[in-house]
């Protein structure tokens, strides 16, 4: 039996869940969210609880098993509470400027980085922090990664874009004589 997956989802007041043949809709004060439905497990909403339960001991059963129940875990907590990365800007030079859907940032190239947010994604930029905000977590997680990428910290001095809670191993520069 999965660890994840016989774990039930509590389904707080305000939130509706709606099991379809290949697709659950999660609709809540934050906004609604479409969940897959695998095919080897079934969604059972009663008492205020949803529960997800396989329909063999298949390989394929066991792996979706806990899988579903992360999706669904995670819209509902999507739409009740919202998820949120904080990034962080280190160099020399750097600004980030904007929010909403868009943020302007120089980053020590020639030109100034344009970068805009996808749909159901918001930006807010304090001082060189940015904050991406969202119902979808792997929304929020790919554009959280997609910022990071446009200048990765680098491991001597720490300049770039990192992750607030994210560690950077420093590296010693050069020998002196």
């Amino acid at each position: 039996m999965s660890r994840i997956g016989k774990l039930p989802i509590d389904v707080p007041a305000g939130v509706t869940i709606t099991v379809g043949e290949s697709e659950i809709t999660v609709e809540g004060p934050k906004g609604k969210l479409v969940v897959p439905h695998l095919s080897d497990v079934t969604v059972a909403v009663e008492d205020g609880q949803a529960k997800v339960t396989r329909k063999d001991d298949e390989r394929i059963a066991r792996a979706q098993h806990g899988l579903q129940r992360a999706l669904l875990n995670n819209a509902v907590t999507g739409v009740t509470e919202g998820f949120e990365k904080k990034l962080e800007v280190n160099g020399v030079g750097f600004r980030v400027e904007g929010g909403g859907q868009e943020i302007k940032m120089a980053l020590g190239f020639s030109h100034p980085v344009t970068y805009k947010a996808r749909e159901g994604v918001q930006l807010e930029v304090n001082k060189m922090e940015i904050t991406v905000k969202g119902i979808d977590k792997q929304t929020v997680g790919q554009t959280a990664a997609e910022i990071r990428a446009l200048k990765k910290p680098e491991p001597y001095k720490g300049k770039g874009i990192k992750y607030a809670d994210e560690v950077i191993l420093r590296k010693a520069g050069k020998a002196g004589k």
